[in-house]
């Protein structure tokens, strides 16, 4: 594969199959507990630390590469409202073409500013806000990482169904949550400038950089709210901290593209989160829509730490005032 197609697979491969937000965190709003999920960002606005996420799959290039991604995540509240979270990722390219090169190294570096907007506790509705910023030329160009910045603006919701009649007591445990986000990278094209070895004139490589919707949604099913807010079942403990839950993840390039025509690419990601004390351990499969989002079934686990149970009054604890993350007794029996 030449540097030029190499260059051209990755970055498609970064629209393709990248999650939407690496700053994972967990949310309570009345009695319920939003978990912090892998594919899209959950709702909430707390200190916690994502040590380590691993994934494995295989791309839609051709021929397809198997990335391999460890990452790791920071979040870290200012006021009770408001948070920061930091993220690296350390990414392996092995092809499966065996004269091809393999590659690995850091992605750019990812920050994200978030604000809760609002929370309703009776309806166990939350919403928040926010902008990313992957800094462009923090990582290696060999793994796909740009030299130039990505702006995306997200939305942010998370809906339990606690409030539903007892006709529908069942379903009260479902919880559905959602990100939206347009990412806007800081330039529209690359040009590159060579020389013709034939004819010896001078070559422009122009390379448009689209703009992305990136949208996604979880459908949840909490045990532990099941549990404490519906009906005991005498069910085995181990069973009673699992979420299982569906994740959807997309892109569609909707501007600046060489096309007429889009495609959106993503992955369907069903899986089941354990909640523990101060940590979660997740499991999801990596299910590609279509050819051009990957080529097998993959697969994404993360270690997620509660900082804010670790240490409700030091690294826990807003920088400016705001009370401690209250615990719940319907999040984590």
């Amino acid at each position: 594969m030449s540097p030029h197609l190499w260059r051209a697979g990755l970055s498609g491969l970064a629209i393709a199959l990248i999650p939407l937000s690496q700053s994972p965190a967990h949310e309570i709003v009345g009695n319920r507990f939003f978990p912090a999920t892998i594919g899209i960002d959950d709702p909430g606005v707390n200190d916690e630390m994502s040590l380590p996420t691993a994934d494995s799959f295989k791309t839609g290039d051709v021929p397809p590469v198997r990335q391999r991604d460890v990452s790791t995540e920071f979040s870290k509240r200012i006021t009770e409202d408001f948070a920061v979270s930091f993220g690296s990722t350390y990414t392996f390219l092995s092809p499966t073409d065996p004269t091809a090169p393999g590659a690995n190294g850091f992605q750019n570096l990812d920050t994200t500013f978030k604000y809760r907007v609002f929370r309703d506790p009776v309806h166990e509705f939350v919403m928040s806000v926010g902008v990313s910023v992957e800094w462009g030329g923090t990582g290696s160009e060999d793994v796909g990482a740009e030299t130039f910045n990505h702006y995306t603006p997200n939305l942010y919701f998370g809906k339990g169904l606690g409030d539903l009649p007892d006709t529908l007591s069942w379903i009260r445990p479902v919880a559905i949550t959602g990100q939206v986000g347009y990412s806007i990278p800081e330039k529209n094209f690359t040009q590159t400038f060579g020389v013709d070895p034939d004819t010896g004139n001078p070559t422009v490589d122009t390379q448009f950089h689209p703009r992305v919707l990136n949208w996604g949604a979880t459908i949840q099913y909490s045990m532990p709210y099941l549990k404490s807010a519906v009906i005991d079942l005498g069910l085995p403990e181990f069973i009673n901290h699992m979420i299982p839950l569906v994740e959807a993840t997309m892109q569609t390039p909707v501007a600046n593209t060489i096309t007429s025509g889009t495609m959106t690419t993503g992955t369907i990601n069903p899986g089941v989160i354990w909640v523990g004390n101060t940590f979660q351990i997740a499991v999801e499969a990596l299910i590609p829509i279509n050819r051009q989002s990957g080529t097998n079934v993959g697969v994404i686990a993360q270690l997620h730490l509660y900082l804010d149970d670790i240490d409700p009054r030091g690294i826990g604890k807003p920088i400016f005032g705001g009370p401690v993350q209250p615990a719940s007794p319907f999040a984590r029996n």
